[in-house]
């Protein structure tokens, strides 16, 4: 090796980097002998202030006094901070402040996470493939679809079978994936029998080359129920179209307790309650998410002992994106109409009330016992503090939900953090950062390095930060010591 180049030790890879050259993550570099982060070191304020672009990598020259500085508007994050690894040493940064009158100490690293993953909620009434079918990006698998929700459609991308448990290329897109998902970046998924789908953190979601608009506003069973007495005496007969639950008016209790009479309708699939009907049709990205583009197919003949001529039907989808209007003739079979002026306002309601369509990206992840070494010399207490609600877990200063049961899972809301607060290792590993917010006296008790403590006011006098406004909708991640031991 050239004896210019430096060896980096914040990750498994250990490249060795010549002067003016970057490791294979791009996020260290060879900065005139001195092995530096070339991402700024991110600060939250509660007021926009100065930026700069190189922070030195665990630069420790400045000596503290001991001394508690008060900082409760200022808020050290782990993004730009740097690693623990080779997990032996002690978090990049220990930074103490007083809030309230309360000795508090932030530990802040940027964990490589192999066991990590994306949870993805796509709001959406169409059909983008069966459970349990892979997902792939660039034809790797990356994941697969998993139980649907309430509007929604749920795809669970990552973790550590992808990462390290297929081939090189499995791992790196995979990687890849994670990464742009979490930083805010769209991409493009394609689902093994179903639809293709572009995806990006607070956007609307890409089905199948069609933007989608909105959720919808319930199952057909519950559409019916919402919206039963704007119909009732306008039209005789309404079927909300739902590839999970169809509702009919006239046998569903809404209309009965309205006084609906019976129309002689007919209807395919599996009559689950009245009203109620599973499985009309089959999944799909047409109306009401199933595969049928002419509501009639879902019509067996009208029961003539019931049904009578200029019966008025309307069929609507559950996003009120589908709509068609019919009245019987005098053979009671249905035939299209404009939809009349005093169902227009119904069918308008029922789009109101749909939610615009977005997709959430949850970055979920475990803390290992490497990165847990970084806060603690005995890494199980942090997580019994964790357990305890004396230490607060933030994910680049945005609010977190830690799984219960063992180990330190948790999950965040990429769009409530810093822009661009993930990065990567080669191995492949996702880098994210974590924050541990605990009293200076719990950290004691937990055997963490006081030794390593920093006032924040020594750390301040370093310029080569980035300062940004924290997101008000956020929780301060330095609350009062009362409001740490949160619930």
């Amino acid at each position: 090796m050239a004896d210019d180049a430096i060896r980096c030790d914040a990750c498994p890879v250990l490249c060795y980097i010549k002067p003016g050259r970057t490791g294979a993550c791009d996020r260290y570099g060879n900065h005139d002998g001195e092995l530096v982060r070339l991402d700024p070191h991110i600060v939250l304020d509660r007021a926009v202030s100065r930026g700069d672009s190189v922070v030195p990598f665990l630069g420790r020259d400045q000596d503290w006094d001991g001394k508690i500085v008060s900082g409760p508007d200022t808020f050290i994050t782990a993004i730009g901070a740097g690693t623990t690894y080779p997990d032996y040493k002690p978090a990049p940064f220990i930074i103490s402040s007083e809030v309230q009158g309360v000795d508090m100490v932030t530990v802040v690293t940027e964990g490589i996470f192999s066991y990590c993953g994306v949870k993805l909620k796509i709001d959406t009434d169409r059909h983008l493939g069966p459970e349990t079918n892979a997902v792939r990006a660039k034809g790797e698998q990356v994941g697969h679809v998993t139980t649907g929700e309430y509007g929604s459609q749920m795809l669970s991308l990552g973790g550590v079978r992808h990462l390290t448990g297929g081939s090189r290329k499995e791992g790196t897109l995979t990687c890849d994936t994670l990464l742009d998902l979490c930083n805010g970046k769209a991409v493009e998924l394609t689902i093994d029998d179903g639809a293709t789908v572009i995806v990006q953190a607070g956007k609307a979601p890409v089905v199948d080359g069609a933007h989608e608009e909105r959720m919808r506003v319930g199952c057909g069973s519950a559409t019916i129920g919402m919206f039963a007495k704007q119909w009732f005496q306008k039209v005789d007969e309404v079927v909300v179209v739902d590839d999970h639950i169809t509702g009919v008016l006239s046998e569903h209790q809404a209309g009965k307790l309205l006084g609906v009479p019976e129309t002689g309708i007919k209807m395919k699939g599996r009559r689950s309650t009245p009203g109620r009907y599973f499985q009309v049709a089959e999944p799909g990205t047409a109306w009401g998410a199933t595969n049928i583009q002419d509501p009639l197919s879902i019509l067996k003949a009208f029961n003539p002992k019931k049904a009578w001529p200029g019966l008025r039907l309307l069929m609507v989808s559950t996003t009120g994106e589908n709509y068609a209007y019919f009245e019987l003739d005098e053979h009671l079979k249905p035939i299209e109409k404009n939809l009349p002026g005093s169902l227009q306002e119904s069918v308008a309601r029922i789009k109101e009330n749909c939610e615009p369509a977005l997709c959430t990206v949850l970055f979920m992840g475990g803390a290992g016992g490497s990165l847990r070494a970084g806060v603690t010399e005995n890494p199980v207490r942090l997580t019994h503090s964790v357990r305890d609600a004396l230490t607060r877990v933030t994910c680049g200063g945005a609010p977190v939900y830690v799984w219960p049961g063992g180990g330190i899972t948790f999950m965040v809301d990429v769009t409530l953090m810093p822009a661009n607060a993930f990065g990567y290792v080669p191995t492949p590993a996702l880098v994210a950062p974590i924050e541990f917010t605990l009293t200076l006296s719990d950290y004691a008790a937990l055997g963490g390095y006081m030794d390593q403590v920093r006032s924040l006011q020594s750390i301040m006098a370093d310029d080569r930060r980035r300062h940004l406004s924290a997101r008000e909708s956020n929780p301060w991640p330095l609350s009062s010591a009362k409001d740490t031991r949160h619930k």
